[in-house]
């Protein structure tokens, strides 16, 4: 009796162990107490870039091969549709508007070095909490959240106030008017009326002056003089801030110095691969925290030789496929170290791509797929959703595809909880951890409603009812398209967020983007059975919403974002900022 019982223990245990070792690779969590982390984000790039997620004529195979080794999301979604609040929110893993990070005008982005605003000294980044828990950080790339508040050298807004250890890269943000052979891009229609107002008063004061010589009007020269001083006080006040972008905008900082002013874009490339490698080379004895911030593929879209002419996108399809190669070389600083197991490898975009973003024939912005809208709109799928890659051998699973509402906001907590630490308890985080779904623990994720905001403007809302599976989104407002039809903002180069460039639905267009990803096709109460009662589970929500809400300083107020020539980072005495320390090395 003792072996029969023996032999049925032994036929039990057989198959459990077997089990236990095919599902070892999933189950080691527990043995990495605190992995890596390398969080990989382009800038601009549209959804319908990427290989993985549908291109079939720009190749990325780096990033693809990501994909198929990790988790891919298809329902990834920017708290923001430009580069300055979205990042804000992805640093924070808090909606923008919650920090002020978010216009209530046309400045919705930062727009100098020299403004005050930025991410304020108050709110806890990812890297900070990481920081405490004996992480090394560093960021390596674009900041675009601001530098100084009261003083040239407070640094306030800088990376290093905000849990970064390292830092090199542009506390801007990558522009046209860094490449001296293309077209100013910066304010360009507020330029060109700043040029007329120009030419006009200096106009009005020559003909006067001319007047008073011939004697056909009799106007004190005194008059005229401050007529001239005027003119002349009124050019040097744009000018020396717009006449000089190149010089005050397009700068290179490591750590608190400033390396490059202007930058020189030939390098700027092979710079940011080569300190982003040097970085896992210097930290892989410690866990560290590496934040990749390209300047790809935002325009003047800096392209090295060796891409040009490559695909069959053009001068946008060249610079993709070289952030891709970018991208594969860390990956390969990652293996060779032996770092591939203990490091969680995270690629996404800010933001969809810049439709509007054209030179005469050349199309210079991102292409979003299937869905409707671009860079800019706050409401519109391909302004906001966006690729969203994980990879962790072992623990996640390789090729899994996650079709379930997810926010860049949600890396906040994911990281913090992996790094060991525990998400600030006096404010509100909107990020959810993304754990326990990407390792297939839990079959849906934790959002049940997701706010899109076009600068403080709530202009949709999205509720997944978990139940059904369906994802209904409510549209409050739209920008209005110009030309009409066109499916962008061409005739302005950005859509609004309000105004007369956007319509006010009543009732809101509601779409169920399980069906109809597109938004193509709007529902009605005529078409939709459930149509009041989502719309009035959605007004609940966004009721809701608005009380967790409280008054906070506007970062993007027009005195914040203005140049101020005392907060300009200047590498020698101002105004003659200049030098290129990578040169001399």
């Amino acid at each position: 009796a003792s072996f029969l019982l023996l032999c049925f223990r032994s036929s039990l245990a057989t198959p459990l162990i077997f089990c236990l070792l095919l599902q070892a690779p999933l189950t080691q969590l527990s043995t990495i107490t605190q992995p890596n982390f390398v969080l990989l984000l382009a800038d601009d790039l549209g959804i319908g870039d990427v290989g993985c997620y549908g291109n079939d004529t720009i190749r990325t195979p780096n990033i693809d091969r990501l994909a198929k080794e990790g988790v891919k999301l298809t329902q990834h979604i920017a708290a923001a549709p430009l580069c300055t609040p979205s990042r804000a929110a992805f640093l924070t893993g808090r909606y923008p508007l919650r920090s002020g990070m978010d216009a209530v005008n046309d400045y919705r982005v930062i727009f100098w070095n020299a403004g005050s605003g930025g991410l304020p000294p108050n709110e806890t980044t990812f890297a900070k909490i990481l920081q405490q828990q004996g992480y090394s950080t560093g960021l390596i790339g674009k900041w675009h959240q601001g530098v100084n508040c009261e003083s040239r050298n407070d640094h306030c807004h800088h990376p290093l106030k905000h849990g970064f250890d390292y830092f090199y890269g542009m506390p801007f943000t990558l522009i046209s008017d860094c490449q001296p052979t293309e077209t100013p891009e910066m304010d360009r229609a507020f330029r060109r009326k700043l040029w007329l107002s120009t030419q006009m008063i200096g106009l009005i004061t020559l003909t006067a002056v001319l007047g008073r010589l011939t004697g056909l009007i009799s106007v004190p020269w005194k008059t005229l003089s401050c007529l001239a001083g005027f003119s002349l006080l009124f050019f040097i006040c744009w000018f020396s801030s717009y006449g000089f972008v190149r010089y005050w905008n397009c700068i290179m900082m490591r750590n608190h110095g400033i390396t490059e002013q202007p930058m020189v874009t030939d390098r700027t490339t092979s710079l940011v691969l080569r300190e982003s490698i040097s970085f896992i080379e210097r930290n892989k004895h410690k866990p560290f925290l590496l934040f990749l911030s390209f300047l790809h593929s935002h325009t003047p879209l800096l392209t090295t030789e060796k891409f040009l002419g490559r695909s069959r996108h053009g001068l946008y399809g060249d610079n993709v496929e070289e952030m891709d190669w970018m991208v594969g070389q860390v990956l390969d600083a990652i293996d060779k170290e032996g770092l591939k197991d203990t490091t969680l490898v995270y690629f996404a975009s800010d933001h969809g791509g810049w439709l509007e973003r054209q030179e005469g024939e050349r199309q210079l912005g991102g292409w979003n797929g299937i869905y409707k809208g671009g860079k800019a709109m706050g409401g519109w799928e391909g302004g906001i959703r966006v690729p969203g890659i994980f990879r962790w051998p072992g623990v996640l699973p390789a090729g899994t595809v996650i079709d379930e509402p997810t926010s860049l906001m949600d890396i906040y907590p994911t990281v913090v909880h992996l790094a060991g630490g525990a998400v600030p308890q006096d404010r509100v985080i909107d990020g959810r951890d993304l754990l326990p779904l990407l390792r297939g623990t839990v079959a849906h994720s934790e959002h049940e409603f997701l706010f899109h905001y076009c600068g403080v403007h709530l202009h949709a809302v999205r509720w997944h009812q978990k139940d059904t599976g369906a994802v209904w989104k409510a549209h409050y407002v739209t920008p209005i398209f110009s030309p009409p039809g066109a499916g962008a903002c061409y005739n302005r180069g950005f859509c609004p967020c309000f105004g007369e460039g956007v319509t006010h639905h009543e009732p809101p267009l509601l779409f169920e983007l399980s069906q109809d990803p597109s938004e193509a096709k709007p529902l009605s109460a005529d078409t939709e059975p459930l149509f009041d009662t989502v719309i009035r589970k959605i007004g609940r929500a966004i009721e809701e919403h608005r009380r967790t809400l409280t008054p906070v300083p506007e970062q993007l107020s027009v005195s914040n974002v203005v140049w101020k020539p005392w907060l300009q980072p200047c590498c020698g005495t101002f105004p003659f900022c200049w030098c290129d320390k990578e040169d001399d090395n």
